[in-house]
């Protein structure tokens, strides 16, 4: 699969790319380009772009625009970052725990992308969110549920890997009355913190989210889709996040019964 690089606004473009498991089944993956106000370029994640791509992403840049950082804010997204590390050598490097742990090697940046530290850095442009109530890094590697959601301010974009999901459903389906679909990852009842409290910690996060990201247009997510502003038919984002976050009612009402 080529890349496709989605231009959501003049300062942010997607970088949808392949992920296959088994080298058979692509369950496809994504990076963002995002210039900074300052001028500057970051990508959030990192991707092993191809020939094609990487002259897209020149065109983009200029002759005088600078990659400032590469940002990694999922701890399991982690096949690409050597390789984005060396395509983009001069870029500050940064990453979560699990990051740092398992390529000790490359020249990290002082503080993680989880950190608070991080997050005021890039204020200007970016606002963080970070999942309550659910393991971050989970003991099991099978677990993605969280990560560090990124809001840039300027596009009004959320990027998110694999917290949230949006299906892009095909066109004979949409015929029958079946629609696209943003949901919260399925894997949550595990995500869930084994403690008393936990489900209500991660639903008033997901609360405050939806309101403090209230103008938010467009959602890029990991492995299924974009949904932007432009194409958005039905709901606004945060109303359709809203509503995803209902349908985790059944899963947050057992997680209490077991565990308070």
């Amino acid at each position: 699969m080529k890349e496709k690089i989605i231009e959501v606004s003049k300062d942010f473009w997607n970088i949808r790319g392949s992920f296959k498991i088994g080298g058979v089944v692509d369950i496809k993956t994504h990076a963002a380009l995002v210039r900074l106000s300052n001028g500057n370029f970051v990508f959030l994640d990192s991707y092993s772009l191809g020939r094609e791509a990487r002259q897209r992403i020149d065109d983009i840049l200029g002759s005088d625009g600078e990659i400032e950082a590469i940002l990694n804010v999922h701890p399991f997204h982690t096949v690409h970052v050597s390789r984005m590390h060396e395509l983009y050598p001069d870029a500050r490097l940064y990453g979560t725990a699990r990051h740092r742990q398992r390529f000790s090697e490359l020249p990290w940046e002082a503080e993680l992308t989880e950190d608070p530290q991080l997050h005021a850095l890039y204020s200007d442009d970016f606002a963080f969110s970070i999942p309550r109530g659910v393991d971050f890094i989970s003991a099991n590697e099978n677990i993605h549920f969280s990560s560090v959601l990124v809001k840039h301010q300027a596009s009004k974009t959320i990027f998110v890997d694999d917290t949230f999901m949006y299906f892009q459903l095909p066109r004979a389906m949409r015929l029958f009355g079946m629609r696209d679909a943003l949901s919260f990852h399925p894997t949550l009842s595990k995500a869930l913190e084994k403690r008393a409290g936990a489900a209500e910690d991660f639903r008033s996060w997901a609360t405050e989210l939806i309101e403090d990201w209230s103008d938010v247009e467009n959602l890029c997510a990991a492995h299924t889709g974009a949904l932007l502003a432009s194409d958005n038919k039905g709901a606004s984002i945060p109303d359709r996040l809203q509503k995803a976050l209902q349908k985790c009612e059944p899963k947050l009402r057992t997680h209490k019964r077991r565990h308070g």
